[in-house]
């Protein structure tokens, strides 16, 4: 076994290659489009680099690839009660051999001790956490848009390593051909008799006003939590921007009380059920092939991203009024889905898993978990504490 750091333009192409090797009979894998993942690692595309680095390798067996991985550290990179510097790793593949993951993982390990880590937390991306985000651990179902997937035994590798659950992500889905939950008309009906509130659609010109309204309701409802930083209308027009080719304005929505934004329920359809006809490639060809498929193919999965109300109506039930009226049209045959799933809630947010489970006929889909592993191992491990 050798392991060979990613440096030049043959080590990247086995690091993108590694997947492919070992996921090549797994019909669930959903190749991740290959440019994707390469920006993570380019600091004129990863504005993280201005507060971390980031070192790759890949594992060679018989001088082919049969894993890899990356470690880096952030400085933003913090979570509640932690006491000492995480460094993290991610985009790790492996073979099913405890020797060959325990090469990875020691080489890891190595580099984040001399940048000065202490501990090491992975699955992880090197970035935000929309992405490339924890391990799969329960429902090993194809993975939505940005989500990582892997076999069963990863977890018997890192956990014989020494990695240690810090938090449990919880993704729920729901059949969207069923009725609406009783209990969700019940408690909508209350709420429309009060004058004072509506739910809109989004509307794709009017972006800039959207964006404003979803500022607003943001930096109030998660600003300031978990290290969350409030965002800007600049910040939220640009997202917005870019998601418009694919944004379906019946998925996302806003509520108002009196003109007032309280609310906002923003969904995409999954991209994946698209991107798994182009097998990593997104060249001129390919983006014209992709909007073929999204001209002529009818994507049945609806992806939640966010869902919030704003403090000051949070516990009363507005967010069954809400909802209610969402699931009018997203439960109707207006829209093609039939499936829908929401991106993880951490299991130390319990209020917000109890909001999402209340939306009526829920499951959980899967389970993804972020391990952290202590370089001390005389060191008491604590896991992610629950918020308040």
């Amino acid at each position: 076994m050798q392991i060979i750091p990613v440096q030049d333009a043959l080590s990247q192409k086995w690091f993108l290659q590694v997947p492919k090797i070992l996921y090549a009979n797994d019909p669930q894998w959903i190749e991740p489009l290959h440019h994707e993942i390469i920006s993570v690692f380019d600091p004129e595309k990863n504005k993280t680099f201005r507060y971390g680095t980031v070192q790759r390798w890949v594992l060679l067996i018989n001088e082919k690839p049969a894993g890899r991985i990356a470690a880096f550290t952030n400085n933003r990179y913090k979570n509640k009660g932690d006491d000492m510097p995480v460094g993290g790793m991610g985009f790790f593949e492996c073979i099913n051999h405890q020797d060959a993951a325990d090469l990875l993982l020691d080489n890891a390990r190595s580099w984040l001790i001399t940048q000065g880590m202490e501990a090491m937390d992975g699955p992880i991306n090197f970035g935000e956490r929309d992405k490339w985000w924890g391990l799969v651990t329960e429902g090993f179902t194809e993975p939505l848009y940005g989500m990582n997937y892997n076999p069963p035994y990863y977890k018997d590798l890192l956990e014989h390593y020494g990695f240690k659950p810090f938090f449990h992500q919880i993704c729920l889905s729901m059949n969207l051909k069923q009725s609406i939950d009783p209990k969700i008309i019940k408690r909508h009906a209350l709420w429309e008799k009060d004058g004072r509130f509506r739910a809109e659609m989004i509307r794709k010109n009017q972006l800039e006003k959207y964006a404003e309204d979803f500022v607003t309701v943001y930096n109030k409802a998660w600003a300031g939590h978990g290290g969350l930083k409030k965002l800007s209308k600049d910040q939220v027009l640009i997202m917005f921007r870019k998601m418009k080719p694919v944004m379906d304005e019946k998925g996302m929505w806003f509520l108002y009380c009196e003109n007032e934004p309280a609310g906002i329920f923003v969904n995409l359809p999954d991209l994946n059920q698209w991107f798994k006809h182009l097998h990593g490639k997104f060249d001129v060809l390919h983006k014209l092939y992709f909007l073929w498929l999204k001209k002529t193919r009818k994507n049945k999965k609806l992806t939640g991203l966010v869902f919030g109300i704003v403090p000051e109506w949070q516990g009363k039930g507005l967010d069954a009024y809400f909802i209610g009226e969402a699931q009018k049209v997203i439960m109707s045959n207006q829209v093609p889905y039939e499936h829908y799933e929401m991106q993880w809630i951490g299991d130390f947010n319990p209020k917000m898993l109890n909001v999402a489970e209340g939306l009526g006929r829920v499951e959980r889909s899967r389970i993804l978990t972020t391990y952290r592993c202590l370089f001390d191992p005389l060191k008491e491990f604590k896991r992610h504490p629950i918020l308040s």
